[in-house]
């Protein structure tokens, strides 16, 4: 959604017509679906990380247009929120040395950036939410310069038809309203895009729904939220919030969220983009001149330009994409769930867990989301968000149990063979997935981290809470450069 993009003003007559397009995408892609016109070899991976904008008094930093003028580097762009940036890592096979490949490639990146943050007085920070945002930092004038970012806000304020409401219950509470989705700034997470044959995809959206819970309870990073200490990855519950269209009266309706866990298990990948045709309003009711029928009738490949906008503004946590590179069409999971950070190499362990795990998940005989209730899969989700790592979830043939234990016992195993299975070089996945034994071995994780460094700071050091939170930044970002796994810093 940071691509520029020349949004007119929509007028009663877009709609309609772009509902014609859109049936004709969807068409276009049963057809090509149909006659294997998808690329069916390509084992391609990608990552896109969102990144905040520091300065040096740990607040929030408006600056990234001037950073991203100084950069020129378009794998870098603009995210929602004018202290956000987006870095795309060039994607990449992970056999061999693709990990380490990935992981120089970042940090080079990540380099060049900062370098240039610090000419802006700022620097770059890696964190599921900044936890010096304020409710005077998330308003409509901090909102990227992007015509499109305006026109979704527009767009989804007018859908709601009130103010978005926020109600996070956890170790704290936070209760709010705003006017508009400038809140969805304070989420930065990181996507894993996983490129995969279409006869494949169902069975790869299946597994990436299934262990999404696990993902978020090891992986949690964002337990603070405008000075209060809510759930382990609060970004979870307020990006389903603060994006919410639907007014009471439509929820009671039982319409779905745009931010959405899904309700069922699938067994095509056709299945989710017409679900999002058929359950959601298109908000960017863009046209394009391509005809994609008369594309594939021509032997070309379209770009289904309509169909992924609208895929755009449907947040699902594990989103299909269709994709076109070196003139092939393929499919992906976007895998969503995710914080960013909290170091490279955490972010890289996230990585090739899921990677692993879910690769063999997809490939094995008797599939665990045959044993699995959907919305088993739902409620683990939610309760890892809250708990993190501490989190108790449900799993076939084991009941209740930790999470901690589920990953060393029963999903560590698949992803060493997983990660076999793509040729990934063995000392990479070894030194990756033993950062995820030993963060579960440890129960210490980012949002471990942040809570235990704002208490010490607060019950030791005689803070209060919002110098406990800009003192915990400061020393979250030293650390962060140093590129150690997040369950070796110390507290103290």
């Amino acid at each position: 959604m940071g691509k520029d993009l020349s949004v007119p003003a929509f007028t009663p007559r877009h709609r309609p017509a772009h509902r014609q397009k859109v049936h004709r995408c969807l068409e276009a892609l049963a057809q090509m679906l149909d006659d294997d016109a998808l690329d069916a070899e390509g084992r391609t991976t990608g990552l896109e990380i969102e990144l905040n904008l520091m300065d040096p008094d740990a607040e929030p930093a408006m600056r990234n247009a001037e950073i991203l003028a100084n950069l020129a580097d378009p794998s870098f762009q603009t995210e929602l929120g004018q202290f956000n940036l987006e870095l795309n890592a060039r994607p990449r096979l992970i056999s061999g040395r693709g990990f380490a490949d990935y992981e120089a490639d970042i940090l080079e990146s990540l380099a060049r950036a900062e370098d240039r943050a610090g000419k802006a007085d700022c620097t770059i920070v890696m964190i599921g939410c900044l936890p010096t945002l304020t409710q005077e930092h998330l308003v409509l004038d901090n909102l990227s310069a992007n015509e499109r970012y305006r026109a979704l806000n527009d767009q989804m304020a007018g859908a709601r038809g009130e103010d978005f409401v926020v109600d996070i219950r956890g170790e704290e509470r936070l209760t709010t309203a705003t006017d508009s989705i400038a809140p969805e700034a304070a989420c930065t997470s990181v996507q894993f895009h996983l490129q995969v044959p279409p006869e494949a995809f169902a069975a790869h959206w299946n597994a990436s729904q299934a262990i999404a819970a696990v993902q978020v309870a090891i992986g949690a990073n964002s337990p603070y939220l405008y000075g209060r200490r809510l759930w382990a990855e609060t970004r979870i519950a307020l990006f389903e919030q603060a994006t919410d269209t639907r007014p009471d009266e439509l929820k009671i309706q039982g319409v779905r969220p745009r931010v959405w866990f899904g309700e069922r298990w699938i067994t095509s990948v056709f299945d989710l983009f017409e679900e999002n045709v058929r359950f959601f309003a298109p908000l960017l009711p863009v046209l394009d001149e391509e005809d994609p029928l008369a594309v594939l009738r021509d032997g070309g490949v379209p770009k289904l330009a309509e169909l992924c906008l609208h895929n755009g503004t449907v947040y699902r946590w594990n989103r299909p994409v269709y994709g076109i590179m070196n003139g092939r069409p393929h499919l992906r999971v976007e895998n969503r769930v995710l914080p960013a950070g909290p170091t490279v190499v955490d972010l890289l362990a996230n990585a090739a867990f899921y990677f692993g795990v879910v690769r063999q998940l997809a490939e094995e005989e008797r599939p665990i989301w045959s044993r699995l209730p959907f919305e088993v899969a739902e409620r683990n989700f939610h309760e890892a968000a809250r708990w993190g790592i501490e989190a108790d979830v449900r799993w076939p043939g084991l009941g209740g149990l930790p999470v901690t234990d589920l990953v060393r016992r029963e999903l560590l195993p698949k992803a060493y063979l997983g990660l076999e299975k793509y040729g990934v070089r063995a000392a990479d996945r070894d030194r990756l997935l033993g950062v995820i034994e030993d963060r579960c071995r440890t129960r210490r994780n980012g949002a471990v981290w942040q809570s235990e460094a704002v208490c010490a700071a607060e019950r030791h050091r005689g803070l209060d809470r919002a110098a406990a939170l800009h003192d915990m930044l400061l020393r979250y970002s030293l650390l962060q450069h140093a590129n150690q796994p997040v369950h070796t810093w110390p507290v103290a």
